[in-house]
């Protein structure tokens, strides 16, 4: 949520923004709204001042033998609660829809975010380790998982449905190993873990920004006001919803947690595999800071480099993308993509996303730090995917393959495998 007196001023470049993030709101519409939300309540507070004036001049006329006047004011306090009658409804309507289209506007991006309007827009910044030239017909993450007997696919279409899935041994080991080995990185690095509800009040949703845009991606309990996350930033920062906060160092915390998600507008996309699911699990930074730009440039680079530290580990070769305006969700002020290179696809697929909100969630959170100049302000908050999982098992499997068909097992990992340095094919 942006300042509405900051939208009044800049209202160029928020109709620009939004267009450019496809975003449907009416700033005109907005500061109509507005203008009559303000001018109501100066209207009701002043005859609200009024009807008090009048009520304490009854109340010294009825002490004082004063009746008759104190009858004809009376007439007058009743003729102002009926003009209030209608003003309070006015205002209790120009108030709730300047909320909610204040709801749809976007925030600001950086002055270095690229231009464009889809993902093919991004641009490489850099990359680390460079894709492998199998000497052998290598298999996919699907087939290997077959071959090992740790992935079953169409168990899980036949229990959940489609997108959905079972790892078995091996596998729901490396998909906890990849989480830990991420915990155990940040905790290393200031951050402290919270296991999260994995079910939130939709204000949680509206508070950091996932709602009323995402509502589609989001499921929701049957009878109740409640949905599953699709991911733990949302309780992570609504934890401290509300509240002063002491940034006089960043706050840094982390969850590891499953997450949900609809995946509605994604019919026929990324079918086969692991690579979209419905429910998969993420090791989450959430970092909030003091107000400064430069706070949070340099700790949007610090939580990319936590990712990008943990991709090196896993020995995976990775490339940084800056994220254009129009592959940037409505909250975003400046987003990293960390894509991984998965030899099933040819290509890079996305594994991380890195964004710094500046006090776009905070404000609507609540969320407040008293300066030095003793007044309070609006926090700024980032977040950063330190891992999700099973996507990341793609390139793991993939990437890590040997030509009998076993699977090696990074150095990184082997302590959360029990010790195992590679996953030998069954023996028949």
């Amino acid at each position: 949520m942006l300042d509405i007196k900051w939208v009044r001023q800049h209202k160029e470049t928020i109709r620009t923004v939004a267009e450019q993030k496809g975003i449907e709101v009416s700033i005109a519409e907005l500061l109509e709204w507005d203008d009559r939300r303000r001018h109501l309540l100066q209207e009701t507070e002043h005859l609200r001042r009024r009807r008090n004036e009048l009520s304490q001049r009854i109340g010294t006329l009825a002490a004082n033998g004063g009746k008759d006047e104190a009858e004809r004011l009376k007439n007058g306090v009743k003729e102002i609660n009926a003009q209030l009658s209608v003003l309070e409804s006015g205002l209790a309507e120009a108030e709730k829809m300047t909320a909610q289209l204040a709801m749809l506007v976007p925030n600001i991006v950086s002055p270095d975010t690229p231009s464009g309007l889809s993902d093919k827009d991004n641009v490489e910044i850099r990359r680390w380790g460079e894709p492998p030239a199998f000497d052998f017909e290598p298999k996919d993450h699907v087939a290997l998982g077959e071959l090992h007997g740790i992935i079953d696919i169409p168990r899980g279409v036949k229990t959940a449905g489609t997108r959905s899935y079972f790892l078995k041994g091996a596998g729901a080991l490396l998909h906890r190993a990849v989480q830990q080995l991420a915990l155990d990185l940040l905790a290393g690095r200031g951050f402290t873990l919270l296991e999260v509800p994995l079910t939130v009040r939709a204000e949680a949703l509206a508070n950091t920004g996932f709602f009323p845009l995402g509502e589609d991606q989001t499921y929701r309990m049957a009878g109740e006001n409640k949905w599953l996350v699709g991911t733990s930033e949302v309780p992570l920062v609504d934890y401290y919803s509300g509240e002063i906060v002491d940034v006089s160092e960043p706050i840094r915390v982390m969850a590891a947690s499953a997450c949900f998600r609809s995946e509605v507008g994604s019919a026929g996309r990324d079918v086969h595999g692991l690579y979209r699911v419905h429910q998969f699990a993420k090791v989450e930074q959430v970092v909030i800071c003091e107000n400064r730009p430069e706070t949070a440039e340099r700790l949007l680079r610090e939580i990319t480099q936590n990712a990008e530290d943990l991709l090196r580990l896993l020995e995976l070769p990775y490339r940084v993308m800056s994220v254009c305006v129009g592959d940037m969700s409505q909250k975003t002020y400046k987003q990293y993509d960390i894509e991984t290179w998965m030899p099933s696809r040819g290509a890079y697929g996305e594994t991380h996303s890195s964004s710094s909100l500046l006090d776009f969630q905070a404000r609507r959170s609540n969320i407040r730090f008293r300066g030095e100049d003793g007044k309070l302000h609006y926090c700024y908050t980032l977040n950063n995917t330190a891992v999700a999982t099973p996507r990341i098992l793609i390139p793991l499997l993939e990437m890590h393959q040997e030509p009998d068909g076993a699977i090696r097992i990074p150095p990184a990992l082997r302590k959360y495998m029990n010790g195992v340095e590679r996953l030998a094919l069954p023996v028949v």
